[in-house]
């Protein structure tokens, strides 16, 4: 496999037991570090930054971005390993099981932004969160970066954190810089380019699967989380209390809780 673009990778935590880590948009490899702190001595998290975040190279344009992303990353494995995505990163992660089975021993998706399966299964909802959106994609196609970072932020971001303006000025140029990637991901999460819920699309997906999700996330989430179950007969599913989005960020302890058992003692 060519990569030509290689992802920044760190390691997380200083278990015996490897697990790979892929963040939502806008976040960092860095994103992991509450779970790697519950994992002490179990678990390290093999992180990546995508592509226009943290220390990895902006994208330079070429192919389809979800499915770079996935090859970019087999490029850091060693050998087959867990793999956990958050939201962006969850269907990157799914992308991975399906095209290299034999390189997922366990898939962990958490709270997936595969809007596909919400146009399958409850298309009216996606017709209204497009009206909702409209601000945003507004701000895309004037490239007014800084504002589409803003209003993603609001909407996808942990609303009983810091707004915008009270964020560090270090930390909104980072998101504007990642929020540039959200248009190369609408082919794959939302039109399904790869076809991954066609019929068989997602019969290489026989490993073990976790699903999770903030019992408060957005009602699109929610959609996907319960198409996904429907979809993955194997998969466990679970939401966690008081929990929106940004879970694996603001509730490490109860991710870590739910997940222990599925990687540890699964």
């Amino acid at each position: 496999m060519s990569v030509s673009q290689p992802l920044f990778s760190r390691v997380l935590g200083d278990g015996g037991h490897q697990v790979f880590a892929l963040h939502c948009t806008m976040a960092h490899s860095g994103a992991w570090r509450g779970l790697a702190e519950v994992f002490a001595g179990d678990i390290a998290f093999q992180a990546t930054d995508m592509f226009n975040h943290g220390k990895s190279p902006d994208w330079d344009g070429e192919g389809e971005f979800q499915l770079r992303m996935a090859e970019a990353a087999f490029a850091t494995f060693d050998g087959p390993m867990d793999v956990i995505g958050h939201s962006f990163g969850a269907t990157v992660a799914l992308r991975m099981a399906a095209m290299r089975p034999e390189m997922v021993r366990r898939l962990v998706i958490i709270d997936s932004v595969h809007l596909a399966v919400v146009r399958q299964d409850q298309p009216d909802v996606l017709e209204r969160e497009s009206v909702v959106s409209a601000p945003f994609r507004e701000a895309l196609e004037a490239r007014n970066f800084a504002d589409a970072a803003r209003i993603f932020n609001r909407g996808w971001g942990d609303t009983r954190g810091p707004k915008w303006d009270e964020l560090p000025e270090a930390r909104r140029q980072a998101m504007t810089r990642g929020v540039q990637i959200v248009p190369a991901c609408g082919p794959s999460i939302t039109d399904d380019l790869p076809g991954l819920f066609e019929p068989g699309g997602l019969d290489p997906v026989q490993m073990p699967v976790l699903l999770i999700r903030g019992a408060e996330t957005e009602e699109t989430v929610r959609i996907v989380h319960d198409g996904l179950a429907r979809r993955l007969s194997q998969a466990e599913s679970h939401a966690i209390e008081a929990a929106g989005h940004m879970v694996p960020i603001t509730h490490p302890k109860e991710t870590a809780d739910v997940l222990r058992g599925f990687l540890l003692e699964g």
